[in-house]
């Protein structure tokens, strides 16, 4: 697994640097998570952590959420697309690459799909919360659109 480079302020594993961008996410409601581990498989990234978003603002302000807080926590961004189309953004910080898709553009391309032989990873319990009341806001947001 890659490390980040020396100059940053801590060491810390590609895994706990994807949790650090997720949380980022769910503070702007995104839901959904899957955390694909491609180390073996790919050389491209370590993870694929792909999240939805209910609409195209909401893509944006995800997108933009994990892009403040990887700029504070001095990740390097090697790319990003897509973050003003707002169908599907991604940042790419090198052994982590965010996905950040509209539900129906996620089902379309299918990342899960493409990888499916790739491990999916368990998120560390303290994020297990947060998931969820993005979940549950999401169900009380959906019913009151009825």
């Amino acid at each position: 697994m890659r490390q980040l480079s020396p100059n940053q302020s801590s060491q810390i594993t590609s895994k706990e640097k994807a949790e650090i961008l997720l949380r980022a996410a769910l503070s702007k409601k995104a839901v959904n998570p899957v955390l694909i581990r491609l180390v073996g498989l790919t050389s491209l990234t370590d993870y694929f952590l792909i999240v939805s978003a209910r609409s195209s603002k909401q893509v944006k302000a995800v997108a933009e959420a994990v892009l403040m807080d990887a700029r504070q926590h001095k990740f390097p961004r090697y790319s990003s697309e897509g973050v003003n189309q707002g169908n599907w953004a991604l940042l790419d910080y090198g052994d982590v690459v965010v996905h950040i898709f509209q539900e129906p553009t996620r089902e379309f391309y299918d990342l899960e799909g493409l990888w499916a032989e790739a491990p999916r990873e368990t998120f560390s319990p303290s994020l297990l919360p947060e998931i969820e009341a993005a979940k549950e806001q999401q169900e009380v947001e959906e019913y009151e659109e009825f």
